[in-house]
């Protein structure tokens, strides 16, 4: 096992909504915030660092600001480049002093952002980003392709990270590891294997499960996709968007096996690591999970969600690691290129301090801070450090090959692609409807209004053929799926009914409001689900709830101990998985958290009721 581990500053590989200290207000408006999901945090940076305040005002250092929007993995390596810069020949070079400032976006969302031919999504100005740092060149090139070369500038890579699967290592020695190569195509054998792990003479492992992101978000879900096509077509270069057609059953195949997915591997990662503490072990949960290799480093020390290592923080590492497996087939990189955006937002003096930045990171006391954050340098020169070890599962040497970035048509494909062949869902969404929801939110609408709006802004994410169903709960109320409980929509597939469903949600705002039977609702919704729930489906129950449970007839340890049972070792074959949002400042946590952590799913932090919307957006990105 590792030993105490070196704190390495990295943050999830996307956006971490429960942990992102504030999230700004947006001008667009919930439809398109739910598509896009976006969190804009700003982090407070160490040294002469201008940061956020106290009241979340930048802090004017007198220095031209220099927001850097970049994938979340790198905002703290940032933070420590930017400090680096202050006293660097680039820095001095300038005629004023620059204060380099990260913030947290998606390469996803960046993407949507700037090809929309509008502002910046955020009220307030000084957070525009003056460069942008996706994880991958993937975006940079979209962007160009969809709205124009000039205004992402000329990018350039300055740090990379190959996107690997993390495998705990008693499952990977299982399939051979290190000795035998592993590829892409056996994985796809055990998910199409009835058997799952039994094939490989481990039956109690139950079936094999795999953790992806969204690619519509997510660097790492899109690398994911791409490789499949690259397996399925024999190819390590040249892929082209017949490939990639030609490749459909395969990945239909291979996304048959995903739990489920989202816009962050720290979540899945922080579960695992939960089940693998408490002796669990964590196979029922995952076995496999698409993620960077410089999260895997970041797991493996005892920062499964990457945050920020606080001084006198100790980290304890995982009873089981994760160890690295580089398809046999090859890895795509993260190649995390910087840029100064060519947008009319952008002044003289800040991309003149941009570029000045951008120079340094090429620059070799730039390139030696990365290793720290898990992050491989380009220059050669640099050594990678103590962390990039087998002791902390990777291979310094992997991977053995490189699959190139694909033309932008390929990656549009690959894109479009998975729209059509993800995994189906079939969710329930339960909406405590008591009497605090009527407490506003500082923005006009009250709590409910918010849970409404959300909600109806998830539906446009679902095909016609996923199933989705609504229900509402609260005391005083009756239907046919019992005591407190109204039945807005059964769980049947979308079709054309969307308008329905949001006239139906908006019905809502006139319902009885009275009680909180919280654990009463869920164990409903909880055996409506088991007894619908089909293998080769995310069955997932979406829970919303601001308050604590006042009227239930089931304790909470009954509760945990019926919804728990599935999750043993191996698990079940259709497991139902619960999804709480924690909504306002008297939401229960700790009961929600133990009922997300019971089922294997993930629960969410809205303690700022008017952010909903976005909660709403980062919870649907698993289905």
């Amino acid at each position: 096992m590792p030993g105490r581990p070196r704190q390495v500053l990295a943050a999830p590989s996307s956006p971490s909504l429960e942990r992102t200290p504030k999230a700004v207000r947006r001008k667009l408006g919930v439809a398109a915030l739910a598509a896009a999901s976006i969190v804009l945090s700003a982090c407070t940076a160490s040294g002469d660092q201008g940061g956020l305040g106290d009241g979340g005002d930048w802090v004017d250092d007198g220095c031209t600001s220099v927001v850097v929007a970049t994938s979340s993995e790198k905002v703290n390596m940032l933070d420590a480049l930017a400090v680096a810069f202050k006293e660097s020949p680039e820095h001095e070079a300038l005629d004023e002093c620059a204060t380099v400032r990260p913030i947290n976006v998606s390469s996803g969302d960046a993407t949507r952002f700037l090809t929309s031919g509008q502002d910046w999504p955020d009220d307030d100005q000084r957070r525009w980003p003056t460069m942008w740092s996706p994880a991958s060149t993937v975006w940079t090139e979209r962007v160009a392709a969809a709205a124009s070369a000039s205004l992402v500038g000329e990018p350039e890579s300055f740090t990379r990270t190959p996107v690997v699967f993390g495998v705990p290592e008693t499952m990977a020695e299982a399939l051979g590891y290190p000795e035998t190569p592993i590829g892409i195509s056996d994985f796809e054998a055990l998910c199409e294997d009835p058997e799952g792990w039994a094939s490989v003479g481990k039956p109690l492992w139950g079936s094999f499960k795999i953790s992806k992101t969204n690619p519509n978000t997510s660097t790492t879900g899109l690398s994911a996709i791409l490789m499949q096509s690259y397996e399925a077509a024999g190819k390590t270069e040249g892929l082209t968007a017949d490939d990639v057609a030609t490749a459909a059953d395969f990945s239909r195949v291979f996304e048959e096996c995903v739990i489920h997915y989202g816009d962050t591997t720290g979540k899945v990662l922080t579960t695992l690591y939960d089940e693998t503490q408490n002796g669990a072990g964590g196979s029922g949960y995952v076995s496999a999970v698409a993620l960077e290799e410089t999260s895997l480093l970041n797991y493996n020390q005892g920062n499964p969600d990457s945050h920020t290592v606080q001084p006198g923080e100790e980290l304890e590492p995982p009873k089981e690691k994760l160890v690295a497996v580089y398809p046999s087939g090859g890895s795509m990189w993260s190649d995390n290129p910087i840029t100064v955006l060519g947008a009319d937002w952008v002044g003289d003096a800040q991309a003149e301090a941009g570029a000045a930045f951008a120079a340094f990171l090429q620059t070799e006391p730039a390139q030696r801070i990365l290793p720290e954050f898990g992050f491989r340098p380009l220059d050669e020169s640099v050594p990678l450090g103590d962390l990039f070890t087998a002791e902390y599962g990777v291979d310094p040497a992997g991977p053995a090959i490189t699959l190139p970035r694909p033309e932008v048509e390929v990656v549009s494909a690959a894109i479009d692609q998975w729209t059509q062949i993800r995994k189906p869902s079939s969710v329930l969404e339960v909406i405590d409807i008591s009497g605090s929801m009527d407490e506003p939110i500082g923005d006009g609408r009250s709590k409910l209004d918010g849970a409404i709006e959300g909600a109806q802004a998830t539906l446009g994410h679902f095909r016609s053929t996923d199933e989705v169903g609504v229900w509402a709960f609260t005391t005083g109320v009756e239907s046919e799926a019992g005591q407190n409980i109204v039945v807005l929509r059964d769980v049947v597939p979308l079709a054309s009914e969307r308008e329905s469903v949001e006239t139906s949600l908006d019905d809502l705002r006139f319902a009885t409001r009275e009680g909180t039977p919280l654990y009463d609702a869920i164990a409903a919704a909880y055996d409506e689900m088991s007894a619908r729930a089909e293998p080769g489906r995310i069955n997932a129950i979406v829970l919303l709830s601001d308050g604590q449970d006042t009227d239930s007839s089931i304790s909470l340890d009954s509760l945990i101990a019926k919804i728990g049972a599935d999750s043993d070792e191996g698990g079940a074959e259709a497991p139902v998985r619960i999804f709480p949002i924690a909504y306002g400042e008297g939401a229960d946590t700790g009961a929600l958290q133990r009922i997300a952590e019971a089922t294997g799913g993930q629960w969410f932090d809205a303690s700022d009721a008017a952010k909903i919307d976005l909660v709403f957006a980062s919870v649907i990105n698993n289905f």
